[in-house]
């Protein structure tokens, strides 16, 4: 598989044509299966190039088995691609579009009763979304004025799904939680977000957010990365505290 590497844009990226071939033909049933699960993880969860699996990819792929959570890193890339779609006004969405449906499912529906199903060790939202009847036949056009005319009472902001009573809210000394990603690194602050954990949401402190992501081949991303890494050892969490109305005055002014 290596000799058909091929060089798409900034990326090297190997062929799922490539990849099914050797799925076909391999003997060994179990690397069979880790091949196909490669190609889901680098044609759905991180997809790059259509058709083709970053090379990037396959090195936390080869991670998983120590161990390595692959949630920082598809929370990481999501944030990243919408942030980049909203501050540019356009775009295509460059991540786990099956994921960030099962987001939509759990905030743009709401529901009367919480299901006592999500109180269950082994719930699943995803399992939840595959069980519901959806219509597929929605058109790009339709998305697109749903979306734009959603207003605030649309949205349930906390999913049925969330019961934490911590939020981790920071890393080190960073004032927000940062994100390795498979190509760079991105800031998160939970802080934004209050209204999801049913906390009072309040002005959180931005100053530095922006400029928190980088790139794997910016110069001295290699220290970044240490930074972060350090980070990760110490983090700082709050318990959820409900009190009063959902935001602050100050905020809604914000």
């Amino acid at each position: 598989v290596s000799v058909r590497v091929k060089q798409k844009g900034d990326s090297k990226c190997i062929p799922w044509k490539s990849l099914r071939d050797l799925i076909l033909v391999h003997p060994d049933t179990k690397k069979k299966v880790n091949v196909f699960a490669l190609c889901i993880y680098g044609l759905m969860i991180f997809p790059r190039v259509l058709g083709y699996v970053d090379e990037a990819v396959t090195d936390l792929f080869d991670r998983l088995d120590k161990r390595v959570t692959p949630v920082p890193a598809i929370l990481a890339e999501t944030f990243r691609s919408l942030s980049a779609c909203r501050s540019t006004g356009e775009g295509r969405f460059i991540g786990c579009a099956q994921l960030l449906l099962v987001w939509f499912h759990s905030h743009f529906w709401k529901v009367d009763k919480v299901s006592y199903r999500v109180f269950f060790e082994n719930y699943s939202p995803l399992n939840e979304l595959v069980a519901t009847p959806r219509r597929d036949n929605i058109t790009v056009e339709r998305w697109m004025a749903i979306l734009q005319n959603l207003k605030d009472e649309d949205v349930e902001w906390k999913a049925p799904w969330i019961v934490p009573d911590e939020i981790l809210y920071l890393c080190g000394d960073f004032d927000w939680v940062p994100l390795l990603r498979i190509w760079g690194a991105i800031g998160y602050a939970s802080f934004l977000v209050l209204k999801q954990y049913r906390s009072r949401q309040f002005i959180p402190t931005t100053q530095g957010l922006a400029q928190s992501k980088f790139s794997y081949k910016d110069d001295g991303y290699k220290r970044k990365i240490r930074e972060v890494t350090k980070a990760w050892k110490q983090i700082h969490r709050m318990k959820k505290l409900v009190v009063g109305p959902m935001v602050t005055s100050k905020y809604n002014e914000w």
